[in-house]
């Protein structure tokens, strides 16, 4: 076994919780990402967005309490707050001894061209997306471990250039690299928010995974009594029954500021009775750090499946390929043959030696000529099929294999009209085993180890 994936027994049992968040990441930079990069299923190193903090996503509609929400958890004004839409940038907010007072504040720019954060796909939305991205630096010691995402506010009606980039995309690889997402809803816009729709609908389930994403209900305060609430709590399942598709309906915690006075709980008297699920909501964040190892698990898992999925895939390509080839040798040997006999019968009165030489050189020929003809036009014709209807060439049995299959259909397409005369067998035999060592290793080791830890 490879040493560098299989560790032996006590090595592998001396390490700590970072030690194999740590082993993990070099693994995927060492294993992983050589292949991906190889078979282009991506054009950024795969450690890239793992390498970093935990991180967090908050994402929901203007006004929803995104930003009040961040200042409470660092316990100091970070983000502006009010009614009115107040920032429409994509701020990525960490820790930084350096900082003495208020937060220092850089550009995207500095986000998406230093190495040490996991930003750098981000530079293809181009500069009108860097001019609402930015990075603020607080010494906070919340922040030490964690990396906070606080995102522009989600839109009802707008169309997909108003922004001026592809918001769906960059929540989409935001959210591949957070360790929790939380989608925050007010009552004014229980989850009636066209944007909203999109993300729950189709990005967040594309990039993440459903025990990523936290539903919150905040501002509850602002209902004007209990029958208020329920009703805004009501449409919200329903809302998002719709947006999910999904009949059972997800926890959805029901918070709001800590900063409300004693005399507006008086005034409205519900909130006495409706326990603020806020402290757990702040609790869940802070944990993110503990959710790391098994996000990098399931990182490794989800790219070693999908990997050899499209090795699979590539090896169908070339068996069927390969079987098309030996037919046209065969069928290339018939005019080859035919010839050779016709030169032999017209040929009877050249001496023996002279006789080979014209039979040989003749059906050798007309060989070379019918397999080239069958090469250029049935091998071409095939690899054609085969790259615009890669369908062929996988056969899934289960949910998973599909799934696993659809994310992949475009990479292998894209490799097969650029790449198809450097595949071997024996390559995609060896790349496979390395891949099922891989997620071997993840699955028998690292999570034994880490319940252990645990």
């Amino acid at each position: 076994m490879n040493y560098n994936i299989l560790m032996d027994e006590e090595q592998d049992s001396s390490l700590t919780l970072d030690g194999l968040r740590a082993n993990l990441v070099e693994m995927v930079q060492d294993k992983l990402s050589p292949l991906a990069l190889r078979y282009q299923y991506t054009h950024m190193p795969l450690e890239g967005t793992i390498k970093w903090k935990p991180t967090v996503l908050i994402l929901g509609n203007y006004s929803s309490g995104k930003s009040t929400l961040v200042n409470e958890l660092i316990g100091a004004t970070v983000q502006d707050t009010g009614q009115a839409p107040t920032d429409d940038s994509f701020t990525v907010i960490t820790h930084d001894n350096s900082v003495q007072d208020a937060a220092i504040v850089r550009d995207g720019q500095v986000l998406m061209n230093d190495p040490q954060y996991p930003f750098s796909a981000l530079r293809r939305h181009g500069k009108r997306f860097a001019a609402h991205l930015r990075l603020k630096l607080v010494n906070s010691a919340v922040l030490e471990n964690l990396a906070l995402i606080d995102t522009p506010g989600m839109l009802d009606s707008v169309a997909e250039n108003d922004r001026g980039y592809n918001y769906q995309e960059v929540i989409g690889e935001l959210a591949h690299l957070a360790d929790l997402v939380l989608m925050i809803f007010d009552p004014h816009k229980a989850g009636t928010i066209r944007e909203v729709y999109e993300s729950l609908r189709e990005t967040l389930p594309q990039k993440s995974f459903e025990d990523r994403v936290l539903f919150v209900l905040n501002r509850v305060d602002e209902c004007e009594s209990l029958t208020d609430l329920l009703r805004v709590y009501g449409t919200l399942c329903w809302n998002l029954s719709q947006m999910t598709g999904r009949k059972d309906i997800p926890h959805i915690s029901i918070t709001y500021s800590q900063q409300i006075n004693a005399q507006r709980v008086n005034d409205h008297e519900y909130l006495r009775l409706l326990p603020n699920q806020r402290q757990d909501l702040c609790k869940n964040i802070l944990a993110a750090p503990q959710y790391r190892l098994d996000h990098l698990a399931s990182y490794v898992e989800l790219h070693s499946d999908r990997l050899s999925c499209m090795l699979i895939a590539l090896q169908e390509y070339l068996r069927l390929r390969r079987r098309v080839g030996l037919q046209i040798l065969l069928v290339s040997l018939a005019p080859a043959l035919l010839v050779a006999c016709v030169c032999y019968l017209l040929g009877q009165r050249l001496n023996p030696i002279a006789l080979l030489i014209v039979v040989g050189l003749a059906s050798a020929s007309v060989f070379s000529l019918c397999l080239w003809l069958g090469q250029k036009f049935f091998l071409a014709r095939l690899h054609a099929q085969l790259a615009a209807n890669t369908d062929k060439l996988y056969n899934y049995s289960t949910q998973l294999e599909h799934d696993d299959w659809q994310a992949v259909k475009g990479q292998v397409a894209n490799y097969l009209r650029n790449n198809d005369s450097k595949l071997t067998m024996r390559s995609l035999r060896y790349e496979l085993q390395q891949l099922a060592q891989l997620r071997n290793y993840v699955s028998a080791k690292v999570r034994v180890r880490k319940a252990e830890l645990r």
